[in-house]
């Protein structure tokens, strides 16, 4: 069982601040009206069908896509384009080319440096530090393989060394378990548990809530241009998803994973029945969102 974060005084203030947020992609407007904070230590699991603003939530807090309504207020100050240093970001595991042949320190190098102007020159304890990260990813064995030939699950340790090498207060996380085994899986889920315990909030977008339910505090289920928000048990249950969706939709224990069975999903008007949320029966579908 992972170990919980400790518990969280009333007078910290949250690392990110969302009101009356609203997004809309063309004419249609996704949702509106979310209020949310995440409070340091706390895992917010972000999920819902393709297509409901889930990347486009996360672009918003990094200040890279405007909200429609609403504000964001991330480390205490309102976000912006030129970012925060304190904020990390964790994508997708795409595969890098075959032919990339920065090594797999250079990669975790951009975390420490890459935020400086003109060719970064090598500070004193660059070295030390990006050492300490790969050892902290367990990515030591392979730091100078070029990371083009590296395995899924080895490109992705190193993409968490360097989302974290600013230490980050708050670190977003995009479907980082897309494509992963589940060794790999397990295994990129306790480096981000590490930084939530060590006191960040983490705001996840996931497909498949399972590899995560044991660290999840809350759950924000986008659908049908509506949200819930709420603990695992409070909105992982039959009766709130079908009236998110405004359909019937049943919650299922199936071999220990949790299944969503029945969800309408307008990205793929096709399958009329189908797993939803929870867990894909078609894993990755949502790598082509806009994103999501």
């Amino acid at each position: 069982m992972t170990t919980p974060p400790a518990a969280v005084d009333p007078a910290v203030e949250p690392v990110l601040s969302i009101r009356g947020a609203a997004i809309r992609r063309g004419d249609r407007e996704l949702w509106s009206g979310l209020d949310l904070d995440v409070d340091p230590g706390e895992l917010i699991a972000v999920l819902g069908p393709s297509g409901t603003g889930k990347t486009t939530l996360l672009r918003a807090i990094l200040g890279l896509q405007p909200l429609s309504a609403g504000t964001v207020t991330a480390l205490g100050e309102p976000v912006h384009r030129r970012g925060n240093r304190r904020i990390g970001y964790l994508p997708q595991a795409r595969p890098l080319p075959a032919e990339t042949s920065m090594r797999g320190r250079d990669l975790v190098a951009l975390g420490v440096d890459g935020h400086r102007f003109g060719f970064p020159i090598p500070r004193r304890g660059d070295r030390a530090r990006v050492d300490a990260l790969l050892d902290a990813v367990g990515a030591s064995d392979f730091a100078d393989r070029p990371v083009g030939i590296l395995s899924g699950g080895e490109q992705q340790r190193l993409r968490v060394g360097q989302a974290i090498a600013d230490d980050p207060r708050l670190l977003l996380c995009d479907e980082p378990l897309t494509s992963l085994d589940l060794a790999n899986q397990q295994a990129v889920v306790g480096l981000i548990d590490d930084r939530r315990r060590a006191g960040a909030g983490v705001l996840l977008v996931t497909h498949d809530i399972n590899p995560v339910l044991e660290i999840v505090d809350r759950i924000l289920y986008l659908a049908n241009g509506r949200f819930t928000l709420g603990t695992p048990e409070e909105v992982l249950t039959t009766e709130v998803l079908s009236g998110l969706y405004g359909a019937p939709v049943f919650v299922q224990e199936v071999g220990g994973r949790l299944v969503v069975v029945g969800a309408p999903d307008a990205e793929a008007p096709h399958h009329h029945h189908h797993d939803e949320g929870l867990h894909h029966g078609a894993p990755g579908r949502e790598d082509h969102e806009e994103g999501a």
